[in-house]
């Protein structure tokens, strides 16, 4: 499976997270929840915890995907 890209997030004087992917707003972190995503980042890859919280991540269709005939070379 390809490692997600393009995730960027910016802590801000408040303590709100704010995720971006590709330059527009992918969510927005506040509080306890900001809290706990800023230690996740910290102790692993930060690409594929944002693509997570984000709600980008394994939609299901991954394994359909990797059986389609197309995709067989």
């Amino acid at each position: 499976m390809p490692r997600p890209h393009g995730f960027t997030y910016d802590s801000r004087a408040d303590g709100t997270v704010l995720i971006t992917h590709h330059g527009r707003t992918a969510a927005t972190l506040r509080g306890a929840r900001a809290e706990q995503f800023r230690a996740e980042v910290r102790s692993g890859d930060a690409q594929l915890v944002m693509a997570r919280w984000t709600g980008a991540y394994k939609h299901g269709n991954e394994r359909m995907a990797r059986n389609h005939p197309r995709n067989h070379r």
